[in-house]
């Protein structure tokens, strides 16, 4: 039997954490996350060649978390079956995954992130040489997803989402942005439209703290209604289902790059994923949550293994 182990919202640096990197293969994962995806397995396992035979053992791959349930619904099922690899998904805000790659408190094989620059912090000698290149493969619109049975549902489908924030009573989430990208492109969208509306409270909501969270709660309390409107990518507000409006007056988006870590533990697992994520059935599903897809992915840097050189055009 296959398990695919998710990991999200958890302390990156946490012992615990690490020993669960070391041990994946061993049965670290939740019965919650097992049992979520046992479905999935099942029914991709239906379709497995032969190839699905020919490999085993894990893939330690860190994604933005804003790639949390694409990987563990459908493409971790999905490269299981058919390469034979079990996806160790941990899912977080990029620069918070940067900074513990970086810091040797974590191990992985791949780096999702959704945007280069977390990507590019960790190329050169005084970033300690632990990726020499990054492919840019998707990208998805900043936009400000919201609880559809808010009171202020009606007024964010009818009035420029700029105005509805900042409403009395309107309760904003967003996520930290020395955590993660989306935070960062949140606080550009409130600055550039406060100066361009001329909104001066836009400006300070921009620098408020009481709206950060982090990326777990934030979707949690979008779901359920503790927050109005948070903002997010729209990828991410259509994988989890919940209902968006663009932030018109900007054209700010997340931009996803993938690597593979400087000798990485397993290697020849972390170019399968790759060549899986990148190829027609990563990207079936990357398009089913309306990812637009850059192709053929645009390669940054050298050294790029020969069994991607095709498939990456480097």
């Amino acid at each position: 039997m296959t398990f695919l182990i998710k990991r999200r919202g958890v302390q990156i640096a946490a012992p615990v954490f690490i020993a669960c990197i070391g041990l994946a293969a061993a049965g670290c994962s939740s019965s919650s996350s097992s049992s979520s995806s046992s479905a999935s397995v099942s029914t991709s396992a239906s379709a497995t060649t032969s190839a699905s035979a020919t490999a085993s053992g894990p893939v330690d791959v860190f994604s933005a978390g804003s790639l949390d349930t694409l990987m563990t619904k459908s493409v971790g099922p999905a490269f299981d079956a058919a390469t034979g690899y079990t996806l160790v998904d941990t899912s977080h805000g990029s620069g918070a995954l940067e900074a513990s790659i970086k810091d040797k408190t974590a191990v992985a094989d791949v780096f999702v992130s959704a945007s280069p620059a977390d990507v590019a912090g960790l190329m050169g000698a005084s970033n300690g040489n632990w990726v020499s290149w990054y492919a840019s493969f998707a990208a998805s619109p900043e936009v400000l997803g919201y609880y559809p049975k808010s009171k202020f549902a009606k007024d964010l489908q009818t009035m420029p989402w700029y105005k509805v924030i900042t409403l009395p009573g309107f309760r904003l989430g967003r996520t930290d942005p020395t955590q993660d990208p989306g935070g960062v492109l949140a606080a550009e969208a409130l600055n550039e439209t406060a100066t361009a509306q001329k909104l001066p409270a836009l400006k300070t909501l921009a620098t408020e703290q009481s709206d950060v969270y982090s990326e777990d709660p934030e979707e949690a309390d979008i779901q359920t209604g503790q927050l109005d409107g948070a903002f997010m990518y729209a990828a991410d507000a259509i994988s989890q289902g919940s209902p968006y409006v663009p932030l018109t007056g900007t054209s700010l988006a997340g931009n996803y790059a993938i690597t593979i870590i400087s000798n990485a533990p397993h290697e020849a697992a972390a170019e399968a994923f790759v060549k899986f994520l990148l190829g027609p059935t990563g990207q079936a599903e990357m398009k089913a949550d309306k990812f637009e897809i850059v192709s053929p992915p645009k390669v940054t840097g050298s050294g790029v293994p020969s069994s991607l050189t095709s498939l990456l055009g480097s």
